[in-house]
């Protein structure tokens, strides 16, 4: 055997000793909010996908490379990428890639490459309006996936309150202090 055989053994060795990170979680759009769910290649909005219910999931990977998404469900799903932002009422913004069968109804999925310290949000949606439910969702690659929390409306809310509060004392001490 020769030197490049033996490198090239080595390599497709240490590929495979390589751990893959991956990651599962739950949710359920049965009470999520609606939008207009663009078609799988972010080219328009779908006919069949207006008002229909999604749940979005933000995260972040700790390696660059290429990574597996599978959505497991009983109902027509449909699942989107997008990176840095995502706004429901500008569903075709930020939009990397989109599926509805992989392969068949009730899995969707996809393959993409991903940037270590990207934003991403990941959208799980229903085919049509009468679509929607619980889901288990996984995501595999070379870095470890970090879930991260988006604040609830209400959140914004109080941290506006919070904040006005401060000032209100720091000003409210600046007059006493004159």
């Amino acid at each position: 055997m020769s030197m490049s055989s033996h490198l090239l053994a080595l390599a497709a060795v240490a590929a495979f000793a390589l751990p893959a990170h991956a990651i599962t979680f739950a949710g359920d759009t049965g009470s999520g909010a609606v939008w207009d769910r663009p078609v799988a290649s972010f080219s328009g909005l779908s006919a069949f996908g207006a008002g229909v219910r999604y749940e979005v999931t933000p995260f972040t990977v700790t390696a660059s490379g290429s990574y597996d998404f599978q959505n497991t469900a009983s109902w027509d799903n449909f699942t989107f990428l997008y990176a840095d932002a995502f706004n429901p009422a500008t569903p075709l913004l930020n939009g990397l890639v989109g599926n509805d069968d992989n392969p068949d109804i009730g899995l969707s999925g996809f393959t993409t490459a991903l940037t270590a310290g990207t934003n991403y949000f990941y959208v799980v949606t229903g085919f049509e309006a009468a679509e929607f439910g619980s889901y288990v969702a996984e995501i595999s690659g070379p870095g470890n996936v970090i879930l991260t929390a988006v604040p609830e409306p209400g959140t914004y809310g109080l941290m506006g309150l919070g904040l006005a509060a401060v000032l209100l004392g720091a000003r409210r001490r600046q007059h006493e202090a004159a």
